[in-house]
């Protein structure tokens, strides 16, 4: 029996950059400008199904976005999570958090702390094709 997989069959975000083993998204979060995903194209379920030379490979790639979203989003931490619950498909998440987000200082998936202020989401909205650029820039030197 065949299931579908989300990020088998979309490329998960706005696409940014695609190697031959991954590929790095930006996720549309209206509360969450900068949220990026580093995706394994092939379905694979857990990080322990890849040989070690791809996990180095897409740790390596997790790393450099998160560099990239601290160097240009200039958050107060960075969330990495891989949880696949939903989506079983190996994929990290990359989120710029700042202690005014709304969820701040529990994960963005838990509930609500508050509303984010729209001024701050539209100053980090602001800063997305920084980001962007920055992203393609470090991965396109790596290759």
């Amino acid at each position: 029996m065949t299931t579908a997989c989300d990020l088998c069959d979309s490329q998960g975000g706005a696409l940014l950059f695609e190697g031959a083993g991954y590929r790095v998204v930006l996720v549309d979060d209206a509360d969450y400008p900068g949220f990026c995903r580093v995706i394994w194209n092939a379905h694979v379920k857990e990080m322990s199904d890849l040989d070690g030379a791809d996990r180095v490979t897409l740790m390596a790639a997790v790393w450099e976005v998160e560099a990239a979203l601290r160097a240009v989003m200039q958050p107060e931490k960075i969330n990495v999570a891989s949880l696949g619950n939903m989506t079983p498909h190996v994929h990290w998440h990359v989120i710029p958090r700042y202690l005014d987000d709304a969820h701040f200082p529990s994960p963005v998936w838990a509930a609500a702390q508050r509303a984010s202020a729209p001024l701050a989401l539209e100053q980090r909205r602001a800063k997305l094709p920084a980001l962007r650029s920055e992203i393609v820039r470090r991965f396109d030197a790596l290759h």
